[in-house]
């Protein structure tokens, strides 16, 4: 598939030769005729005496045609229920709509051929920036998305080898940190249950469990990947799998806040005490994790702030301001009652 669609030499002067000769992106050129009051005086009078010097006159029809697809932003997720999914959205929108433009929501279902698919579509058109809330693509998206013209943002999670872009949380620190936690407390049977997700999320998650673990000489073989989505459901249902396996567990860790309190219900209808008999720690700070009883110990993840941080970071690059990596974001340990 050609990513990039040819234009037909007219002879005319095109907004990308006022660009080339300012020095500046298209998208840059085109906000200082659209909007001027967008762009500094500095650069404005740059671009004006491009077009000053070459004598562009701006094609009002297809000015008309192009402004609703150049001033898009394309977002895919996984799944729209994802967890965080709507406040990093907010987070961005917050940023990003201010400034003109809008975010278009499309959803992979967590299959790469169907982002692939998606990606296939919206990259043929005239598309502002990326987002991606994942860092696990097909290689054919990550080499459409590397010869792609305009940022690609990932977020949510920190990844070893963007494509261009990328901010979130430290998942494999925020793991650690909460088996540590555990151990720290004197725990010495721990187990760890996953559920349906992302494999990079997983295996972000298992590497953290593993360091934590085999750091204090712990076995970190006690682990159950269920197969079926992190509900509540399925935490209830796996916590007689631990058990069963492993009779002198004495803490669970669990990937996500609804699978802890599915094992949490399940101790209560066992009358297993929550913490004296087992610890229970969750992982996201949902909002049921601080009205259940006991309330869970669980990693907080700014959400919000990331989709905040992500949006200011597409707004400079699409703006031509240089942008530099920074730290991942930090989560946050909420130490409650239940561990």
């Amino acid at each position: 598939m050609a990513i990039t669609r040819k234009r037909r030499n007219t002879g005319k002067v095109t907004l990308a030769d006022v660009a080339q000769l300012a020095g500046v992106g298209t998208m840059t050129v085109s906000r200082a005729i659209r909007t001027p009051e967008q762009v500094s005086d500095k650069l404005r009078e740059k671009i004006e005496a491009a077009v000053h010097e070459l004598g562009y006159m701006p094609n009002l029809a297809a000015s008309a045609l192009a402004s609703a697809s150049s001033w898009t932003i394309a977002m895919v997720v996984p799944n729209l229920a994802e967890s965080g999914c709507s406040e990093m959205f907010a987070g961005l929108q917050q940023v990003l709509q201010p400034a003109g433009y809008q975010i278009m929501l499309a959803e992979s279902q967590h299959r790469l051929e169907q982002e692939e698919k998606l990606l296939e579509t919206l990259l043929a058109s005239n598309l502002a920036a990326a987002i991606l809330l994942s860092v696990e693509h097909s290689e054919t998206v990550r080499q459409w998305l590397k010869n792609a013209t305009i940022p690609v943002m990932e977020i949510g999670a920190v990844s070893a080898s963007p494509i261009d872009m990328n901010i979130g949380i430290d998942n494999v620190a925020a793991m650690f940190e909460l088996t540590q936690t555990l151990i720290e407390r004197g725990y010495q049977n721990i187990g760890l249950l996953c559920a349906n997700q992302e494999q990079w999320i997983f295996q972000q998650h298992l590497q953290g469990w593993y360091k934590a673990m085999l750091r204090h000489h712990m076995s970190p073989n006690r682990v159950i990947n269920a197969a079926a989505a992190p509900t509540f459901s399925t935490g209830a249902a796996q916590l007689p799998e631990f058990i069963l396996a492993w009779p002198e567990l004495d803490a669970l860790v669990c990937v996500s806040d609804e699978l802890a309190c599915g094992a949490l219900y399940e101790c209560q209808r066992r009358r297993i005490k929550v913490p004296d008999d087992l610890a229970i720690v969750g992982f996201g700070d949902s909002d049921v994790s601080r009205v259940c009883q006991p309330p869970l110990t669980t990693i907080s993840v700014p959400h919000r702030q990331i989709g905040v941080e992500a949006g200011r970071a597409l707004l400079a690059r699409l703006n031509d301001e240089t942008w530099k990596s920074k730290a991942p974001i930090a989560s946050k340990l909420c130490l409650r009652e239940s561990c």
